[in-house]
Formats: structure tokens, C-alpha cells, sequence
């Protein structure tokens, strides 16, 4: 249904609807639906159900909001999920730094933890041989601890520096920022226990992801490349941090899951559109890279039911060799 709301004139149903965008922060088509058929009903005294709600009421509102936040610096930025393709929506600070935007909610110390945090997920493992692009809980627990001096030179060396200075933060309050940064929306946690950056985190941190992590000046420990940390999708060129890669291990060709199904038909192969390998579909890029493992089974298997609960915190790199897919 089309409301007055959608003629261009922004009233208190619009207001509504931007205060609740503002309370969540991210928006799907599914989630916005019961809102603003809330809001209809309200404002026209009759009942709307929330299957009464079109997609183009929702764009009317998004447009709307858009319009009104703009002189502030603020955009409502879309993406789509990496797994389904679910059009997810999210207010976007437009000029700040993200990690200034961060600085309001939380103290130097946290920021220092998160940034540790973020090098370990795109640094530490996220590697040629496995993308993982994920961390445990208890990998993200253990990173509470400003490194020594010792470590912070041996970090220096691997480009992980980002989060060196500050002072510690305890179990407990790690624990709890990695519970608030989920709450917020900025890290999802997945059955297996795995913190990954969320929809919304990627929309707002993509232009530093790859000022911070695509070092054009750095080469790959392998191939004496460029490194290139953060790929993006062949397909739809977003980001990739769940996805699948190409066998060949110096290939930068990554693709989602979801793309891959449109795009192989429409090219009639299924081989790599850059080097032509078989594209064989088991190649991981997320979590996958580790939780496909022969030996993360082999651990899974030993542990028996505890260890559904925290997943192997072994480092990338060690006793790969048996995994790798070349």
C-alpha cells in the first residue's frame, strides 16, 4: 500500500520510522515491514498488517530518511548478504573515520583491543594457504593483552600493529566488549563460534579495510605480489569475507557462494574466469577454511561434545600442509 508519507512530505511517520532505523541500525525489507505498518496504521486511524507493506513503501521511506539525514553527514548505505543476498540496509557516517565513530562508544583501551582484533582476522588469518577471516572466542579472548615489547617488534614485522598501544583490558571486559560489538551489529558470531565482521560493519568499514589491509607497497610472503588482502566478489564485487576462492592458490578470483550459482550458468563453465582452473566449489574463504579440515574434524572427534562449545584455537600456518587443497 502507498501512504501520503511516499508524496514527498515529510511528516511524523516519517520521523517514526527514521527513530527506529537510528535504534537499530541496520534494516531489512522483512524487519522494516512491522514498523512501518505500524506507522500506517497510526497515521491513517485503520490497520495495516505488515504483508500490506510493499517494497516500494519501504524505498519511499529509505529515500525519504536518506534526504533528511544528509545535511548531518549521514547516508543509509545498502549491501547484501554474503549468504543469502538479503538487501540489508545501514546508517553510514559519511565523512568521520570509522574508527573515530567507534571512539564515542568506547574508551582507547577497547579501541586498541577491537584493532588488535581486526588484525587478527584480516592479518594473522587471513592468509594465502586459508582465508579465514574469522576468529574464535577464545582467540579474540586472548587478544585482551597489550603485546609485550618482544611481540610488538615480531608483530611490527608481520604488519600486525594496529593495536600495540593502549593498556589491557581483562577476560571479563573482553568478554563483554565482544558481546556488545555483536548487540551493536558490528560482529555476528556463528554457530561454531566463530566473531566475523557483520553486514553493516562491512558497509561502514570497507574503504578502510582496504587503506589498512591492501598494502600495495607489500608483497605476498609467496608470489612476490602486491598483497591483497581484502578481496572482492568477481561476480557483484563486494567484499568477500564468506565465500568460495579459486584452487589456484596465487589466483585472486573469489566469488560468494550465492554468485557462483548465476554466474557459472551464464558462462556456461565451470572454470575460473582468470586462470581457467576447475572451479571445484570446496575451496573456503570464511570460517569453511577451517571447519572443512580434516583435522579440525580429527579435533571436533577427539573432544567430543565440549568441543562443540569452542572451537580449535590453533594458529593458521601450523600442520597445514596435510590440508591444503593444491
Amino acid at each position: 500500500m502507498m501512504s501520503d508519507e511516499t508524496s514527498g512530505q515529510y511528516n511524523d511517520g516519517n520521523r517514526a520510522f527514521l527513530q527506529a532505523f537510528l535504534a537499530r541500525g541496520v534494516l531489512t525489507l522483512a524487519e522494516a515491514k512491522p514498523v512501518l505498518a505500524a506507522i500506517f496504521t497510526v497515521h491513517e486511524d485503520r490497520e495495516t498488517l505488515p504483508e500490506d507493506v510493499t517494497e516500494a513503501d519501504f524505498n519511499s521511506y529509505i529515500a525519504a530518511a536518506n534526504y533528511a539525514i544528509s545535511p548531518f553527514d549521514f547516508e543509509i548505505r545498502s549491501t547484501l548478504s554474503q549468504i543469502d543476498r538479503t538487501r540489508i540496509f545501514a546508517l553510514v557516517n559519511t565523512t568521520s573515520d570509522p574508527m573515530t565513530q567507534l571512539a564515542t562508544t568506547y574508551n582507547a583501551d577497547e579501541i586498541s583491543y577491537l584493532k588488535r582484533i581486526l588484525d587478527a582476522m584480516f592479518e594473522t588469518f587471513n592468509t594465502p594457504r586459508r582465508e579465514i577471516m574469522a576468529i574464535t572466542s577464545m582467540q579474540a579472548l586472548q587478544l585482551n593483552k597489550v603485546p609485550t615489547d618482544r611481540a610488538r617488534r615480531e608483530s611490527q614485522n608481520g604488519n600486525a600493529t594496529q593495536g600495540s598501544s593502549g593498556q589491557s583490558l581483562t577476560m571479563l571486559q573482553a568478554e563483554k566488549m565482544l558481546k556488545q560489538l555483536v548487540a551493536e551489529g558490528w560482529f555476528e558470531k556463528s554457530v561454531a563460534g566463530f566473531y566475523s565482521l557483520s553486514p553493516r560493519a562491512l558497509i561502514e568499514l570497507r574503504g578502510w579495510l582496504m587503506e589498512t589491509y591492501n598494502d600495495v607497497g607489500e608483497e605476498d610472503d609467496e608470489g612476490g605480489e602486491p598483497s591483497q588482502r581484502i578481496k572482492t566478489c568477481f561476480a557483484c564485487k563486494d567484499i568477500v569475507t564468506v565465500g568460495q576462492r579459486c584452487s589456484e592458490r596465487s589466483c585472486p578470483v573469489r566469488l560468494h557462494d550465492i554468485c557462483t550459482q548465476n554466474f557459472f550458468r551464464a558462462q556456461q563453465a565451470t572454470n575460473c574466469p582468470q586462470c581457467k582452473r576447475e572451479w571445484t566449489g570446496n575451496n573456503y574463504v570464511g570460517e569453511r577454511a577451517v571447519t572443512t579440515t580434516e583435522e579440525y574434524m580429527r579435533g571436533r572427534r577427539r573432544s567430543g561434545p565440549a568441543a562443540q562449545a569452542q572451537p580449535s584455537t590453533q594458529r593458521v600456518g601450523e600442520s597445514e600442509d596435510d590440508e591444503e587443497e593444491e
